[in-house]
């Protein structure tokens, strides 16, 4: 993958420090213990998606660490109640997002674990998998089926933001075009706030603005080309296309899905690069530890505004 260039890193970041952090593991003091001085950013601060007029906190909660066929890294790593444990605490720091999938498995854990706090007070977003394969063919359907489920699923009356999953070629806009259909139908019955598409190829990207029927989008973003295809600059040049029309912008593999968790520098560099771009309403990051939560809003709230 193309690295970004010098001058655009240094054209959306601006000038501002990122404080050195250890790992993704450390033993220091928890987040809500380190709440961002004037002027730096925080990952508990409410944001504006795009305009959709939901208010998610800068960090989002992924729940897809590794995951397919509704199993993920943090029910491996303890199994649900464990998941529920770190859920829980996430919430309790300051985290208001938390990202999902039927893909994932994570409804239920998420479900529970939010049980104690109102309603209002958190932001969910969940996928579709419209694709073969993935989840068990008797749980397929047409959109409107699937999301009555996940409100099952997560005891709620609404879900924040509904996306048709992983989404890699360019032609989406025709083929997707029923179920799209559909999930405006289910966003005018009051069940859904938002929908979109989590964006998994260059072509879908490109395909992207322009797009009345979208709301929101997820992006595959980071300044090292990380996991992500095509051009570091071309695809920002698209993300700052759909910023401008007023999509919700959630950013993923912002660690490389991993490729760079042990290396502080690139992840500091990462998060500067895409907080200061001033196009990236959220920053979705896959957490299996309370320890990792902790981390990354430490990092972020040593980044200059």
């Amino acid at each position: 993958m193309q690295k970004v260039q010098r001058r655009d890193f240094l054209k959306w970041t601006a000038a501002g420090t990122v404080a050195p952090a250890a790992g993704l593991a450390p033993t220091a003091a928890p987040a809500e213990k380190a709440a961002a001085p004037a002027g730096k950013f925080s990952a508990y601060e409410r944001v504006t998606l795009g305009k959709t007029g939901i208010k998610p906190s800068r960090l989002s909660f992924g729940t897809g660490v590794r995951s397919f066929n509704r199993n993920s890294e943090i029910l491996r790593k303890g199994g649900r109640d464990y998941a529920v444990k770190v859920v829980r605490a996430a919430y309790e720091r300051g985290v208001r997002c938390f990202d999902m999938a039927d893909l994932y498995g994570s409804h239920q854990f998420v479900a529970e674990a939010l049980a104690p706090f109102p309603r209002d007070s958190y932001v969910l977003f969940s996928k579709i998998w419209w694709r073969g394969g993935g989840v068990p063919d008797a749980d397929k359907g047409t959109p409107d089926v699937l999301v009555d489920r996940f409100l099952r699923e997560l005891k709620t009356d609404y879900v924040d933001l509904v996306h048709l999953h992983c989404v890699d070629n360019g032609t989406w806009p025709q083929d997707l075009a029923s179920q799209m259909e559909t999930l405006e139908k289910v966003k005018k019955a009051g069940k859904i706030r938002a929908h979109g598409i989590s964006i998994h190829a260059f072509s879908a990207l490109h395909a992207a603005p322009g797009v009345e029927w979208l709301d929101a989008v997820h992006v595959r973003i980071n300044p090292f080309g990380s996991k992500m295809a095509g051009p570091v600059d071309k695809n920002m040049e698209e993300i700052t296309k759909l910023h401008g029309e007023g999509k919700g912008i959630i950013a993923m593999k912002v660690i490389g899905e991993g490729d760079f968790s042990k290396d502080s520098d690139k992840i500091n560099q990462s998060l500067s690069f895409l907080l200061k771009s001033g196009v990236i309403d959220v920053l979705n990051i896959g957490f299996v530890s309370v320890e990792e939560v902790d981390d990354i809003a430490r990092r972020i709230a040593a980044i200059d505004k």
